[in-house]
């Protein structure tokens, strides 16, 4: 009632008149209607006003900006802004003042567009917090409207925690911090994260700073990366490292924990500067060191399974947390050097002996090679001497070939024991490697785990029945097939060589032969001990050649007698039969008489 008290009347209004029914004067109406529009706001076309929110519905907003008739806008526009009520002040641009219908026209989002610019400016330099409705998603984030600005919310602003579901931000009005404007190109980027990151630096200070070493937390998995899990211990993370997950080898955390778990941890370790916290998940049980048996000794055979391979040797897990190296000289009696991987990977079973063991310092070295017999322990007695076998060549020197006879055994071949005729110059020209060659063995060296084999001892020596074939002075068909500096190689019959020098490969003709010449060759020297043919083929024509000028000076002194007279011919054959008489017989006694009396 006291409202009504300060209503007063007009002074000059017509009681009378109205009590009798008269009416106004057309003067009095125009009166009137000019005070009405003096009443209303002036607006124009184009303007940005302030209106009040009148009523709302779910298709459109009724705004009233003092104007003759309310104005209607698609409630569309206002999505950003789900907490609007009637009574609100909105800011509205005029579009029409009437259209056609005789309704007033306006505009949310132009309002806020016109004046937009300026207000994410004015915000980002007051650091001010804005409402920002997420449109949609788009590469690397969102895309928020911010004062009817589309601005860019990357995915690593959304949250502190890691987002896995974009979508669920979609449609959600959220508030901003703006973060950086590029004005060349109008471009707005928001941040939700950090309004939360300055309370969270708080809370993570007064954390940090009530931890203790030793101190065992319950925390959920947070993220899970290659090489650890970020655990939320409520306000603050700490990161369990992958090997401090498990006792045993861990090769991927998805195996250990999933993410939301919720689980108990203890702190390793933490920095308060940093706000680093390390965290531990394995330390919460006893060592699997601890609980390995107590009867487990040197010499038992173990089960494992491989977890991690290098080229010098395997890691066996032998109990979870409880690893033996295999080294890869202990893989095999073979003393060739090999890489782990010949013999195993990752995820084998394998049965191994326990070479070495120690328990304070958490070590044990295991062997394979053990199960089996160690093939030179009888040696003699599988590969005596003149033993024949078959091997496998494994590598070349210049001297000779190794070869492996089983695994562990190994001999060698020396390049002299190849062949009995063909002169090997170096192994390649007579074997390759990987090939397969009879052997017989020649010696053992049973500290040095080696054989002196022989392949040319398991034929006679051909050379005993070369003495007989190539004899001095003989004469043998050969072909030239290398030329050297000091002379060239001749191969003969039967497979075996000579050599000649250069003054003995010089034709009848006075030229020099040549390589790939089949020639005729004369045995000049023949030594069995060194196998050594010396040839000629030069002697052969010279020879013939003093034999011919020996026949020739024969046939001459013979033409020679023949043509003297027969009494120069006589006396001479009377001589040669006088010379052989009784009578010279007599004649010589008789001087030897008188010889000895001194006459």
């Amino acid at each position: 009632m006291s409202n009504l008290t300060n209503i007063q009347p007009l002074e000059d209004f017509d009681w009378e008149g109205y009590e009798k029914g008269a009416a106004q004067t057309e003067q009095s109406r125009e009166d009137q209607a000019a005070a009405y529009d003096k009443s209303l706001t002036g607006v124009t076309d184009h303007d940005v006003v302030e209106g009040t929110v009148i009523s709302i519905n779910k298709r459109e907003v009724v705004v009233n900006i003092g104007y003759k008739s309310d104005g209607i806008i698609s409630a569309n526009e206002f999505r950003y802004n789900p907490d609007l009520k009637v009574g609100d002040q909105v800011e509205v641009y005029i579009e029409n003042q009437e259209d056609k219908k005789g309704q007033l026209i306006l505009s949310h989002k132009k309002a806020r567009a016109a004046k937009s610019w300026d207000r994410v400016n004015a915000a980002l330099e007051s650091q001010e917090i804005v409402k920002g409705f997420i449109k949609c998603r788009t590469k690397g984030g969102m895309i928020v409207d911010v004062f009817g600005i589309e601005a860019f919310l990357p995915g690593s602003q959304i949250d502190v925690k890691p987002i896995r579901d974009y979508d669920v931000f979609v449609g959600k009005t959220m508030e901003f911090k703006i973060v950086k404007i590029n004005q060349d190109y109008r471009n707005v980027v928001v941040s939700h994260k950090a309004l939360i990151e300055a309370e969270l630096e708080q809370q993570k200070k007064e954390i940090i700073s009530k931890l203790e070493k030793g101190q065992v937390l319950e925390g959920t998995v947070k993220n899970i990366t290659s090489y650890g899990v970020f655990i939320d211990l409520g306000g603050v993370d700490g990161l369990v490292h992958i090997t401090d997950l498990s006792w045993g080898r861990v090769s991927d955390p998805h195996e250990v924990v999933e993410l939301d778990q919720k689980l108990n941890v203890v702190i390793l370790d933490f920095d308060e500067e940093k706000k680093r916290i390390a965290l531990g998940l394995k330390q919460l049980t006893p060592h699997p060191w601890d609980a390995l048996d107590p009867n487990l000794k040197v010499g038992d055979k173990v089960k494992g399974k491989v977890v991690v391979m290098a080229d010098y040797g395997a890691f066996i897990e032998v109990a979870p947390g409880v690893e033996g190296l295999i080294h890869v000289s202990e893989m095999s009696w073979s003393q060739h050097l090999r890489s782990a991987q010949d013999f195993m990977k990752v995820g084998d079973e394998v049965e191994a002996v326990i070479l070495t063991l120690d328990r304070e310092e958490r070590k044990m070295s295991l062997g394979i090679k053990q199960l089996k017999e160690d093939p030179w322990e009888n040696i003699e007695v599988k590969y005596p001497v003149g033993s024949k076998h078959s091997a496998r060549v494994r590598n070349f020197t210049n001297f000779g070939v190794f070869v492996e006879i089983e695994e562990g055994v190994d001999g060698l071949i020396h390049i002299s024991d190849l062949s009995w005729t063909k002169k090997v110059k170096h192994p390649s020209e007579f074997t390759q490697i990987g090939a397969t060659i009879e052997v017989v063995v020649l010696e053992i060296d049973k500290e040095n785990r080696r054989l002196s084999l022989g392949h040319k001892q398991l034929e006679e020596n051909p050379w005993d029945v070369f003495e007989t074939v190539f004899t001095r002075d003989s004469v043998h068909e050969g072909t030239i097939t290398e030329m050297l500096d000091k002379g060239a190689v001749i191969q003969l019959e039967y497979g075996v060589e000579g050599f000649a020098t250069p003054k003995h490969l010089v034709k009848e003709d006075g030229s020099q032969a040549q390589q790939g010449e089949k020639l005729q060759f004369k045995v000049i020297e023949f030594n069995k001990e060194s196998k050594r043919i010396i040839l000629s083929h030069s002697r052969i024509y010279e020879d013939a050649a003093r034999t011919e000028q020996r026949e020739a000076r024969k046939a001459e002194r013979a033409a020679a007698a023949a043509k003297r007279p027969a009494k120069e011919q006589q006396p001479v054959i009377q001589n040669q039969a006088a010379s052989t008489t009784l009578g010279d017989i007599d004649a010589l006694a008789e001087l030897k008489a008188k010889l000895e009396k001194g006459e």
